[in-house]
């Protein structure tokens, strides 16, 4: 609970400068706001350095995931990406656009659509790969091997078993 007195500077010291850089306040003991800071980072650079290809990085996810399981279903990525089916819609009908995958019909059931890479796709994803190792290391570099792990499976442990409320389409 907030209370009067955290509202207020201690004192006209504490009051704002301008151009100063801001205080955190109690956002500096919150976890999200430094997983949002830590996101923001990663995508800015993620952009910058896909920007040639046009790739975001739900795209380059997509293509990976059906690289690593052809035929996989639209639905089957959506849920993996925790993206809701008009998003996963969208996304792969930009995807077929610029001839990076193709659907077809499962044999099995003809409601399903499979994903597999197109020749065009195959040749983006290698490029990508390339750009989103170098970009990748601008961040994992600031770890060592140990500490790298046990990031991420701390924050594996975060979203594990988590069934999301809503699912935002950002």
């Amino acid at each position: 609970m907030t209370r009067h007195n955290d509202l207020k500077p201690a004192n006209d010291d504490d009051v704002f400068e301008v151009g100063a850089p801001l205080r955190t306040g109690r956002l500096d003991e919150i976890l999200g706001f430094h997983l949002r800071m830590a996101n923001v980072a990663i995508y800015q650079d993620y952009t910058a350095a896909m920007g040639d290809i046009g790739l975001t990085q739900k795209q380059f996810a997509v293509l990976e995931l059906i690289a690593a399981n052809p035929k996989v279903s639209q639905i089957d990525i959506a849920n993996q990406l925790s993206m809701d089916r008009a998003t996963m819609m969208a996304l792969v009908n930009r995807l077929e656009g610029r001839n990076l995958l193709e659907r077809q019909p499962s044999p099995v059931d003809r409601r399903r659509q499979e994903l597999l890479l197109t020749g065009d796709g195959i040749e983006i994803l290698k490029q990508a790969r390339h750009i989103q190792e170098q970009h990748e290391l601008r961040f994992t570099s600031r770890f060592s091997a140990e500490e790298l792990e046990e990031f991420i499976n701390g924050l594996k442990r975060i979203y594990a078993d988590i069934t999301p409320r809503t699912q935002q389409t950002d």
